[in-house]
């Protein structure tokens, strides 16, 4: 894989990820752009012992463009992207609008006594899958996977090197369903100036856990679904994707790599190589449920940067609002309230139908 580090046209940086060692990435970023925003802001919630990001620049941000106008799309003649290239294999970018960057104007003063504010110092990547607008990841080739995992693990360890930075997190978000603004198919990496609530609440069960029996709880609990096999979608000899005994979404798989690492950068060439028939197949199986484009999350979950790395176990949690061809599961009082997940489909009987499409 050939890396080729540019700065786009407002200072940006951007690296092409290519497949051939002779590929030439020279073009110029010929767009006239406006400097890129401060950092957000970032607000304390005393009642959840949460971190909130106020962007406002974000409500700009572009919006279900038409093909033609695609900003991910290559720039080819006289229509200028944010891809200089006529073609790419796999690019990454900061984010034109991001939620967290490193461009940190003044520190804010508090709200209150009770909400300190701090600068949302960070980073926000995009992460363009291929050049063919109308492709998704589920289409992709193994080979063009692994390419995509090594850009992931490049930018986990990049990222995980700036100051401040506590929880590298990439995911891609699918659909219109989901919220995305951008068709074309791409993923994002969040690098955040804390660790998220989320893996706070995972870390403190792992760590239970191991105070309690030595062990590693991701790692046992994959384990026990392995040899069980009824929520089991796939496997091979590197990977599981197995719907967990209590998930919360209709349709929730997590794929997990037998051997237990923190994060993308710690998978060894066989752990890689291996991911991509395993992952396409898994997609594939989530498109044949309704023979129609499946909504989905993809959630890489990573150990925080600088604390509990042993606790973690890398997975990857892929998951849909859809529970039918014509019902989308909404977040509504209890889970968007009280944060109290209904399932309306067995986590059992999703295994069943994902290993029967």
């Amino acid at each position: 894989m050939k890396r080729t580090q540019i700065a786009l046209a407002d200072g940006r940086e951007l690296i092409y990820f290519d497949e051939r060692d002779d590929a030439v990435r020279d073009q110029p970023d010929r767009r006239d752009l406006p400097p890129p925003p401060p950092a957000s802001q970032l607000r304390y919630d005393p009642l959840t012992d949460e971190w909130v990001a106020v962007a406002v620049h974000r409500q700009t941000r572009t919006f279900l463009p038409p093909a033609d106008q695609c900003p991910l799309c290559p720039s080819r003649g006289e229509r200028h992207s944010e891809i200089p290239a006529p073609d790419y294999d796999v690019v990454v970018f900061e984010n034109r609008f991001p939620s967290l960057s490193q461009r940190v104007a003044d520190e804010p003063a508090e709200i209150t006594p009770f909400t300190p504010v701090r600068p949302g110092r960070g980073r926000c990547e995009v992460v363009c899958f291929t050049d063919d607008h109308n492709a998704s990841f589920a289409r992709l080739s193994p080979h063009r996977v692994r390419t995509v995992l090594d850009a992931l693990a490049d930018r986990t360890t990049a990222l995980s090197a700036l100051p401040g930075v506590e929880q590298v997190f990439p995911f891609e978000n699918r659909g219109v369903e989901i919220g995305v603004t951008l068709h074309h198919p791409h993923g994002q990496i969040y690098a955040y100036p804390f660790v998220t609530p989320r893996t706070r609440t995972m870390l403190a069960a792992a760590r239970r856990y191991a105070d309690r029996t030595g062990g590693n709880l991701y790692a046992d609990v994959l384990a026990t679904e392995r040899a069980s096999g009824d929520r089991v979608v796939t496997s091979n000899e590197h990977w599981t994707a197995y719907v967990p005994a209590a998930a919360r979404w209709p349709f929730e798989v997590h794929v997990a790599p037998h051997r237990p690492v923190p994060d993308i950068p710690a998978l060894n060439d066989a752990e890689r190589d291996a991911f991509g028939p395993l992952y396409l197949d898994l997609l594939r199986r989530f498109d044949g449920l309704f023979d129609l484009p499946m909504p989905y999350i993809a959630a890489w979950h990573q150990a925080p940067v600088r604390i509990d790395r042993e606790l973690g176990h890398l997975h990857l949690q892929l998951f849909s609002i859809r529970r039918a061809k014509d019902k989308l599961k909404y977040l509504a009082g209890s889970e968007s309230g009280m944060g109290v997940f209904i399932n309306d489909i067995a986590p059992e009987r999703a295994a069943e139908l994902l290993r029967a499409a």
